[in-house]
């Protein structure tokens, strides 16, 4: 049976061949450690890894290469943000839109004396400018918000909400989760101080690799929440006080780091993050479960080509399976890990939601073998 992988929300798959030559040839030919070494080869991996970070750079504009952090992933990356910057007695907002990336740091912080409110969406996950400038006090140093629902593919107005916290000298933290490698973001003119991205979704890189923009001026005032070996100072008990040093404590994932290099020099090359490839998909598989009854759809067409449905009489997790052991068709099923989202749209008593999410190398006939599929189940309930 053919795989038809619709999970890219979660991860992208298949990643483009580049990527795996380029950590092939790294396991192969160069094997050592970034910052270890004077040598030849330890060279030529800081050289790699430098290449990547300033390509990370020229992708959102950043100012210098060395307000890009290498972390494990993004939610790595939102922990060390908002972990490294909130203390006792801060004021932050977010919104019932978001990832436990998110909303579990924020309640652990809790614990430590952070003030959080979470503001409301509509049953779409969108949020609105106004509802968050409600919430604004005096005390407030951090706004947090995912620049697009990971359940429903909703945009938020991330320009609005920058330009609302630059006005009240508020820190602004974007969660680039779904967006990053899909449409261009650019940290100066948005402006945020904080992006968490992963590597491993519309950057094409693989798993285990993440980056966190710190602004140049962060830079003294944003904690190191891990410290230890970085191959510079190493004569001092402190860890280094210059980014990229301060937070990229122990080994750097370096085969991972230099497969996002090459994802992120294959999207460049293809031109994937101005494509509107994943915006036709959505609504082709949109368009299709509106001919069809029984379907329910939590998702406007969008370009990062993620749509939540459900069916009639049947679990989000049983349709997931059945896909999968009838056509091959992999797609998520659950809450996705935003509870607050599904209590928004009404799916959290009743196990969430069935979630596509296609990539860059979707097919418009996947598409519509899916849509076959379901209208298949529709048709032929399961007993």
């Amino acid at each position: 049976m053919q795989r038809v992988y619709l999970d890219n929300a979660a991860t992208s798959w298949p990643k483009p061949e580049a990527v795996y030559a380029a950590i092939d040839s790294y396991q192969r030919e160069l094997g050592v450690a970034a910052g270890r070494g004077g040598y030849r080869d330890a060279e030529e991996v800081d050289r790699l890894i430098g290449k990547t970070r300033l390509a990370i750079a020229k992708l959102i504009n950043a100012n210098s290469p060395s307000e890009i952090i290498f972390t494990q992933n993004c939610t790595d990356s939102l922990n060390i943000a908002l972990h490294g910057l909130l203390d006792s007695g801060d004021h932050v907002i977010t919104s019932a839109a978001e990832h436990n990336s998110i909303l579990r740091p924020l309640h652990e912080l809790r614990s430590s004396g952070a003030d959080v409110t979470t503001v409301t969406v509509d049953a779409m996950g969108q949020l609105t400018t106004k509802a968050i400038e409600k919430e604004i006090r005096d005390d407030t140093r951090l706004i947090a918000i995912s620049h697009a629902s990971n359940v429903t593919g909703t945009r938020q107005p991330i320009e609005e909400i920058a330009e609302l916290a630059k006005q009240h000298d508020i820190l602004f933290l974007l969660d680039a989760a779904q967006t990053l490698g899909h449409e261009p973001i650019d940290v100066v003119s948005l402006p945020t101080q904080l992006l968490a991205a992963p590597g491993h979704k519309g950057l094409l890189g693989p798993l285990g690799t993440g980056v966190l923009y710190i602004h140049e001026s962060l830079h003294g005032h944003l904690r190191s929440t891990r410290q230890g070996g970085t191959g510079t100072e190493s004569e001092s008990p402190n860890q280094p006080g210059k980014a990229p040093a301060k937070y990229e404590a122990g080994n750097l994932n370096v085969p991972g780091i230099i497969g996002l290099g090459a994802g992120i020099h294959h999207l460049a090359e293809n031109d994937y993050v101005s494509s509107g490839h994943l915006l036709e998909l959505s609504r082709q598989f949109i368009d299709g479960l509106a001919a069809i009854a029984g379907t329910n759809v939590y998702s406007k067409a969008n370009r990062y080509g993620i749509v939540s449905f459900n069916l009639d009489g049947l679990h989000p997790g049983e349709l997931a399976t059945t896909l999968d052991s009838m056509a091959g068709i992999q797609v998520r099923s659950g809450l996705h890990c935003a509870p607050l989202m599904h209590e928004s749209m009404g799916t959290k008593a009743t196990g969430g939601t069935c979630r596509v999410s296609f990539g860059h190398f979707s097919k418009p006939e996947e598409v519509a073998k899916l849509l076959d599929c379901i209208e298949t189940l529709l048709a032929n309930p399961l007993s």
